[in-house]
């Protein structure tokens, strides 16, 4: 279910993410995201490793990440929420790095307590001058095992 992206044609993605970041930030004007989606494009998504759940040919979900430790993108289409995409696909980054950074609006507060749940902490916060909002920046690292 859940593969490493690889196909040239954008647009699958894209659909995804426009519809995710909508409905998870509905305190942010539309308009925003609709403005934000050739950066996206062009710039976040080509930069990102990003990891995708698909289910009968359906993309669910996807996870991207940035310069090995920063998680640029978590979303998963709204009529799948809770069904454990999102957890999975996480989980599914989270063993292949030891330290992952995110941005995440404050407001979202449904993602700061599924990102806390899964051992992200709060670290420092932001101000988002585009929109107006404040962030949390979050950090999760993997278990140092002592070494014998």
């Amino acid at each position: 279910m859940i593969h490493e992206w690889h196909e040239n044609d954008l647009s699958a993605l894209l659909a995804l993410w426009l519809e995710s970041t909508t409905f998870a930030h509905p305190f942010i004007d539309a308009r925003y995201w609709q403005e934000s989606k050739s950066l996206v494009r062009d710039a976040y998504l080509p930069a990102a490793r990003t990891w995708v759940w698909e289910e009968q040919g359906r993309l669910e979900g996807f996870v991207s990440v940035m310069d090995s430790r920063f998680v640029g993108a978590l979303f998963v289409r709204p009529d799948a929420i809770g069904k454990g995409i999102g957890r999975a696909l996480l989980e599914h980054v989270k063993q292949r790095y030891a330290d992952l950074s995110l941005e995440v609006y404050q407001k979202n507060e449904r993602a700061v307590n599924f990102y806390h749940a899964l051992g992200f902490r709060i670290e420092d916060s932001a101000w988002q001058e585009e929109t107006h909002h404040p962030t949390w920046i979050m950090r999760w690292q993997a278990a140092q095992t002592p070494s014998a």
